[in-house]
């Protein structure tokens, strides 16, 4: 089976991450189907607007932690990180549809859509801190300027997972579904999104988004590496994966 499923529903394109066996965890292979599948609809003038979701009743686990133990880097070259969905989306308005782990890198993918549909039941968290690992897809970018300053750095801090609805009461999350229940409503929200002007909703979202960063996000990326590159390269960032693979509480040493 192909790890990204696209269809068309009407004028919403759907994107489904189909790795459920291991909770649609990010791999390479993953991030650059997923790419394409996003280029594709924002080219296709039939599609307004795209929804990304998840297949197995779960969003998306973060990074694929077996794969990254077995040596696999997180994007191929530069030049895909740079053109990564959470560096650089897409004209046209993307709707995250969640369900169950919404975790690490797959909190970050949400965060990087544009709006947020939640099963009632979904669970966010940046629990990167706790493999001595740092959320450089975005989310601790992104994160302070969705929600409270204290909130947000108690939720990086702690690497704690939060329910749907104290997202959504913060802010994050714009609305929160029966389980089971949010790509049907992440379309239907679509829908009201494409049956307005297309340019109109295009130069929107370019225009929130420009003014919403005080420092552009394309620049803000570079500039946390000069704070997370001590932890990554540190024998904890090696010892939290391997205790990840091992199934076991890692044993800190970088203190």
């Amino acid at each position: 089976m192909p790890v990204v499923i696209t269809e068309k529903c009407g004028e919403i394109g759907v994107i489904t991450l189909n790795r459920p066996e291991v909770r649609n965890a990010l791999n390479t292979e993953t991030r650059t189907a997923m790419r394409a599948a996003l280029d594709a609809f924002d080219a296709d003038r039939d599609v307004l607007a795209v929804v990304l979701t998840g297949a197995g009743g779960t969003f998306c686990s973060g990074r694929d932690l077996k794969a990254a133990a077995a040596g696999e880097p997180i994007y191929p070259n530069r030049a895909a990180a740079l053109g990564s969905f959470n560096r650089r989306s897409i004209a046209k308005p993307v709707i995250a549809a969640v369900e169950g782990w919404v975790l690490a890198g797959g909190f970050e993918l949400a965060l990087s859509c544009d709006l947020i549909v939640a099963g009632q039941d979904a669970k966010f968290g940046l629990p990167e801190v706790t493999r001595n690992l740092v959320a450089i897809g975005g989310g601790l970018l992104r994160l302070p300027r969705r929600m409270p300053y204290h909130v947000a750095m108690e939720m990086a801090l702690t690497g704690e997972t939060w329910g749907a609805e104290s997202l959504a009461r913060w802010g994050v999350v714009n609305r929160v579904v029966p389980t089971g229940n949010a790509l049907e409503a992440a379309v239907a929200l679509g829908e009201k999104v494409a049956a307005n002007g297309p340019s109109a909703v295009r130069a929107a979202k370019e225009i929130i988004r420009t003014a919403f960063d005080a420092v552009p996000e394309e620049h803000a990326f570079d500039m946390q590496m000069a704070s997370a590159e001590p932890a990554l390269s540190s024998p904890d960032g090696v010892e939290g994966i391997r205790a990840f693979a091992e199934k076991r509480r890692p044993v800190w040493s970088d203190r």
